[in-house]
């Protein structure tokens, strides 16, 4: 069996990664080749030159009324694994960033090139550039393209024999666009190509074309990363009240489960990984060293930076005598909602911090998101003496907080699986998170970590900061039972291995 992984990010690549979706597309295909699964993935090339690469074909791409020319790349070829790359000027002009940021006309540039990227992918696999192709597992909005013109397009022959399966990593980015009127619009795009808007359109904008939605009623099979998610997807989101279901799909989905092709498969995470013995002083040296590297990208220097240096210098020489509380992620609303809610004349996140002086813990936070949301959490830093935010991500700072952790703290208001949890349990370390999705498929309440749930957001809030007094209570008076937790954590296994063979039996046979 040969399967085309298409996605947008693949962290086998450099310089091809910004979420959780990387990380799958860079082990799951490896975990497949392991039950006999010739697997093969292709993504943009956004300009990493740095690979070596041997020329496959130029692919001539009907596009916008034009004949565009791509190239396609085999980068690597390695248990059983073959690693592609779809060169074009769409990909590379802005400065290899995976997205662009459209404040604007939202999806306006990435719709733009993923459609161009799909329509690509589409004539690799007509012309058998790669070979004979027997599941296309598309993932998320950026690969949906590929779904539609499977379906509608008098081009495509050979595509429309071969079983499609799509899966979604977070139905709250959907890439919707008009489908016209526009140039970044699916008439534009393809201009001749005739469709059934009723099944490919957005609900709330039906004079716009949702990729999302697109892909789930076309595809073959829908595949969600979680269990607990492919339920709560089939049920109408309620932002006011806290929960983030199916965000205006969810009728869609039902009709998916009631085809018998909605399945929810839990992602996995790697386990074969040398643990490392870190000391604070290795923590400290390396977010001064990200620190300094992220200074260095802008001629100006930002608050965030000059607060966080001036609390490593503070912390440097004064290791955390109490817990030390991590937290890893990019900064959304999806993983920070609930730190950001008031609690009387405070933010939940200052609350927690004050209870956590109270014992002489320490918080240090690591990511980068929404420009508001870093403001935010500087300002948290600024008025918390135990607390560090590092407005970035670095790999290798991310590991030492693994290691180093007493807590790790993951409060999204969802989570479609989460992958942050499961290197922290790895690393010995439990986690407080909100009983959503892949969390409350993952860490068992007073057994393999924390958790809270709440009818509301205000309940949810009281709930966290309450929840997290008693593990900071636990982890202080109750040390044995901690530990208990913790070594539980470290023991459960979430295998690729256990969802290759999931993907395998459910959405490829």
């Amino acid at each position: 069996m040969h399967v085309v992984m298409v996605a947008a990010e693949n962290d086998k690549l450099p310089n091809c990664k910004v979420g959780g979706v990387a990380d799958v597309i860079r082990d799951v295909p490896y975990a497949l080749s392991r039950i006999n699964i010739n697997t093969s993935v292709i993504v943009p090339d956004y300009g990493q030159a740095a690979m070596d690469r041997q020329f496959v074909a130029d692919i001539a791409v009907p596009f916008k009324q034009h004949l565009e020319t791509a190239v396609l790349w085999q980068v690597e070829k390695s248990g059983g694994v073959t690693q592609y790359v779809i060169s074009h000027s769409l990909f590379s002009e802005h400065g290899g960033a995976i997205y662009c940021n459209d404040r604007d006309r939202p999806f306006f540039t990435d719709a733009n090139k993923f459609a161009f990227f799909s329509a690509a992918v589409c004539e690799v696999i007509e012309h058998g550039f790669i070979g004979d192709v027997d599941v296309l597992h598309l993932h998320d909005w950026h690969a949906a393209c590929v779904a539609v013109l499977r379906q509608f397009s008098p081009r495509f022959n050979l595509l429309k024999q071969i079983r499609t399966v799509f899966t979604v990593h977070n139905l709250a980015l959907q890439g919707v666009r008009p489908f016209n009127g526009d140039e970044s619009s699916l008439e534009a795009w393809f201009p001749t190509m005739s469709y059934d808007g009723q099944q490919i359109c957005d609900h709330l904008y039906p004079h716009c074309f949702n990729p999302m939605r697109a892909a789930i009623n076309l595809v073959d099979k829908v595949h969600l990363v979680s269990p607990t998610y492919r339920e709560e997807v089939q049920k109408s989101s309620d932002h006011q009240a806290g929960f983030f279901g199916g965000e205006g799909l969810e009728h869609d989905m039902q009709i998916a489960a009631s085809q018998n092709k909605l399945f929810g498969i839990l992602n996995g995470c790697e386990y074969e990984h040398t643990p490392i013995e870190p000391s604070w002083d290795d923590l400290m040296n390396s977010a001064e060293a990200n620190v300094f590297n992220w200074m260095a990208k802008t001629s100006e220097l930002k608050s965030v930076y000059y607060i966080a240096h001036q609390r490593i210098l503070a912390w440097r020489n004064n290791p955390c005598s109490g817990p030390l509380v991590t937290s890893i992620g990019r900064l959304t609303d999806q993983k920070v909602l609930l730190l950001k809610q008031m609690i009387g004349s405070e933010m939940a996140l200052d609350r927690i911090a004050r209870s956590l002086h109270d014992q002489q813990g320490r918080i240090i936070i690591l990511g980068s998101g929404d420009h508001e949301l870093e403001y935010l959490f500087s300002q948290v830093m600024a008025r918390n003496e135990n607390v560090l935010y590092l407005n970035g991500y670095g790999h290798d700072v991310g590991d030492l907080m693994y290691e180093l952790g007493d807590l790790f703290l993951m409060p999204s208001s969802f989570e479609p699986c989460g992958i942050s949890q499961m290197l922290a349990m790895r690393a010995g370390q439990p986690c407080l998170v909100n009983a959503v999705g892949g969390l409350a498929d993952t860490v068992s309440d007073n057994e393999s970590g924390f958790v809270f749930c709440g009818e509301n957001i205000q309940q949810q809030v009281d709930n966290l900061v309450n929840r997290f007094k008693a593990c900071v209570d636990v982890f202080i008076h109750h040390r044995d039972e901690y530990n208990r937790i913790a070594t539980c954590a470290s023991q459960r296994r979430f295998t690729w291995d256990q969802s290759a063979i999931q993907y395998k039996e459910n959405l490829y046979e």
